[in-house]
């Protein structure tokens, strides 16, 4: 009888450690998932959208690949970096149907993360060609902006290209959602094809606080103008 009673007393013991456990592991799994739906502030939330339409060669594209990972590799673009914190999208884009993320949201504030950020950048392949549709990439731009971790009150929008607006809807409307959502727009222009695609940029396309365009007369004056581009961006300050 004695032995009985102990050998309850022990099944009794274990159910109860078991319960506690189960009760601890609940508790952790509920903090984990708070956690992970928090949000984390940033100083900026930047996408870059490089165009990939028809226009753009295959040597082009690899300019412009280049030109970026370059300018993260830069000291003075590093430095600037290395005193705040950046989450940073590449995109690349042509036709109203293809935008492709190159590489995903990545948090930035050092050298070596903005260093490793140059590298997958400079080995990024080409997976978007097709029409150009700016419209297509500043809604899809928006979204990706609604379903980050990240959190900014400056969150901009860096659009290359070298054509106009050719393919799905107008940009009128895609401009004003993200003027409504309080993002800015800035362009960097390649004026190769179009002489005056830096005013059209500015009538049609740029929008949001302090926004601006920059150009450049080829793709060989793209990596200087990017480097300039991002340092405004990342500084927060108006184009001089």
């Amino acid at each position: 009888m004695l032995i009985l009673k102990t050998r309850n007393r022990v099944q009794q013991l274990i159910v109860s450690i078991a319960l506690i456990l189960f009760a601890i592991s609940s508790i952790m799994f509920s903090s984990h998932q708070i956690t992970a739906k928090q949000k984390i502030s940033v100083d900026l939330a930047l996408i870059l959208a490089v165009d990939c339409s028809h226009s753009v060669s295959n040597q082009e594209f690899e300019l412009q690949m280049k030109g970026l990972a370059k300018a993260f590799s830069d000291p003075e673009i590093i430095s600037t970096i290395s005193n705040m914190s950046v989450a940073i999208m590449l995109v690349q884009w042509s036709g109203s149907d293809n935008q492709v993320i190159s590489v995903p949201w990545t948090l930035i504030g050092s050298e070596i993360s903005t260093y490793r950020l140059s590298q997958e950048i400079a080995q990024a392949p080409r997976r978007a060609l097709g029409k150009t549709s700016i419209a297509a990439v500043i809604d899809f731009a928006i979204v990706q902006f609604t379903g980050t971790v990240f959190q900014s009150n400056r969150q901009v929008i860096d659009i290359s290209a070298d054509g106009v607006n050719n393919d799905g809807t107008g940009t009128k409307s895609a401009r004003q959602r993200a003027k409504a959502a309080g993002i800015t727009i800035n362009g960097l222009t390649i004026l190769n094809d179009v002489s005056n695609l830096d005013s059209y940029f500015r009538q049609f396309i740029t929008t949001g606080p302090g926004n601006f365009v920059i150009r450049a007369n080829n793709y060989d004056d793209y990596g200087a103008a990017i480097k300039h581009k991002l340092l405004r961006e990342l500084q927060g300050q108006p184009l001089s």
